[in-house]
């Protein structure tokens, strides 16, 4: 079943964060995620959170996804991540 990572963040050092651009899709496609959504400036339709940006990745299974985030925790990339955004990041099954 396809799964997606919904994330919602604020970019707090845009200069240390494109680090973190500029290395994060190869290990996006060595998952075979690819991104639906991409830094985009959301519209808030309803509630009280406004994300500066907001990015929707899909993967082709949960297993995916999970093992994405896991080499990603475990990388320097998580770090930078941390120092550089606030964020919320959602994983989510899709319907067959």
């Amino acid at each position: 079943m396809t799964a997606f990572l919904i994330i919602d963040l604020n970019i707090n050092d845009i200069g240390g964060f494109m680090e973190y651009v500029r290395r994060i899709p190869e290990l996006i496609e060595k998952y075979s995620g690819r991104y639906l959504v991409q830094g985009v400036e959301p519209k808030v339709i309803e509630g009280k959170d406004s994300p500066g940006r907001s990015v929707v990745l899909e993967f082709p299974s949960k297993d995916h996804a999970e093992e994405f985030l896991g080499e990603r925790a475990s990388s320097d990339l998580h770090d930078i991540w941390v120092r550089t955004t606030e964020a919320r990041i959602l994983l989510v099954e899709g319907v067959d």
